[in-house]
């Protein structure tokens, strides 16, 4: 049996492992173990690949959020809007500034927030907006936008999962005030560990955030705030200056595997994933949709078919956001694609044999269920 795992990190390290080492090697030969040079240049190079100005190197994509709703004063008493199919951390970290989230429905072909949705939803408290650009693809960022300014609204693109990707030609992170992205290790850029990232053109933004990011210090030891302790770590910014060139080529074969799924599936009744023409997407995830998904999921597991349900819960029928106010019903397009989507491997170093094996075992299950 032909084992295919939703991602194989190992092949990409194999193909880096004397490079890595080496880089590892450095940072620790220098003792300079926390902020230093590896992370200087990896900002200045993400910015860079981002269109942003400045680039602000953080613990983790969840702490990116954190630290930018911090740095706008999101606190008790204030709204922010946001999707409710996403990853925890989005609707999480609105929670921990004592904030309420507001979850907005999403559009059901691209996943993402539905923009024409959004302007019902603010109040006198919302502040602020946070979009996802969801598997790879950006939100639809015009109208989004054009909404916040009108109501003098933050806007921080939560883009952990689009690094690079881009709308209408401007690349995630630069079309709001700041943008998150991460560096887990299941991303097109993923590092050792745990890292991400906070770009922004903001030039007072970017001061504030760098404050916050070291528990709003500036000098040492005077803290004009407080911030909290979310730092990236000069060895994952080592590991991922050297993956950081190849990202351009690792993205394209993402996109390739997904032509080539899309051509495969083509005729089936198995949905494959609407790109919106106004975008590029770097395909962080594959995500095929069918009624029948649960049992596709149990028949993959049977082959030992690696794959993966985003998200099988919305955030706004989460427990911990009971709360919030929200019902089953709500927010229909949401609990419908968590009941349906699924995510196949696409990482760039599938190889044919395991792309035809995945491809062949979902064709010949769909010809079978009724």
């Amino acid at each position: 049996m032909i084992e295919v795992p939703l991602l194989d990190l190992k092949a990409q390290y194999a193909s880096l492992k004397d490079e890595i080492l080496a880089a590892v090697g450095e940072v620790l030969a220098s003792q300079i173990c926390i902020l230093g040079p590896k992370v200087s240049e990896l900002e200045e190079k993400v910015a860079q690949l981002s269109d942003c100005r400045f680039g602000v190197g953080v613990s983790s994509g969840t702490d990116a959020l954190l630290a930018c709703l911090m740095a706008v004063n999101i606190g008790s008493g204030d709204e922010v809007i946001t999707t409710s199919f996403t990853f925890f951390a989005t609707g999480g970290c609105i929670s921990r500034t004592g904030a309420r989230p507001v979850f907005v429905d999403i559009n059901a072909k691209t996943y993402n927030i539905d923009a024409a949705k959004i302007e019902a939803a603010i109040t006198p408290r919302t502040k602020a907006i946070i979009p996802v650009h969801l598997f790879g693809q950006m939100a639809e960022m015009d109208p989004i936008m054009e909404i916040a300014r009108r109501h003098k609204l933050w806007v921080i693109e939560d883009a952990a999962q689009a690094i690079s990707a881009t709308y209408k030609g401007r690349k995630a992170g630069s079309i709001g005030h700041a943008g998150c992205l991460s560096f887990f290790p299941s991303k097109n850029l993923g590092g050792a560990g745990d890292g991400g990232m906070i770009v922004t053109n903001d030039a007072a933004l970017h001061e504030r955030l760098v404050a916050m990011r070291n528990h709003g210090s500036g000098p040492k030891y005077y803290h004009r705030f407080v911030g909290g302790n979310f730092r990236l770590d000069p060895i994952q910014a080592a590991v991922l200056l050297v993956k950081l060139p190849h990202l351009e080529s690792w993205s394209a074969a993402r996109r390739s595997h997904a032509a080539a799924y899309d051509e495969m599936f083509s005729g089936s009744r198995i949905e494959t994933p609407w790109i919106h023409p106004d975008t590029v997407s770097i395909y962080n995830q594959y995500v095929i949709r069918s009624p029948k998904r649960d049992k596709l999921d149990h028949h993959l597991k049977s082959l030992r078919i690696g794959h993966e349900i985003y998200y099988p819960v919305p955030l706004h029928l989460q427990e911990c956001f009971r709360d919030v106010g929200y019902q089953e019903g709500d927010l229909p397009e949401s609990e419908a694609a968590a009941k349906e989507v699924l995510a196949l491997p696409v990482y760039p170093e599938l190889s044919q044999e395991q792309f035809e094996h995945v491809g062949r075992n979902i064709l010949e299950w769909v010809s079978r269920i009724q």
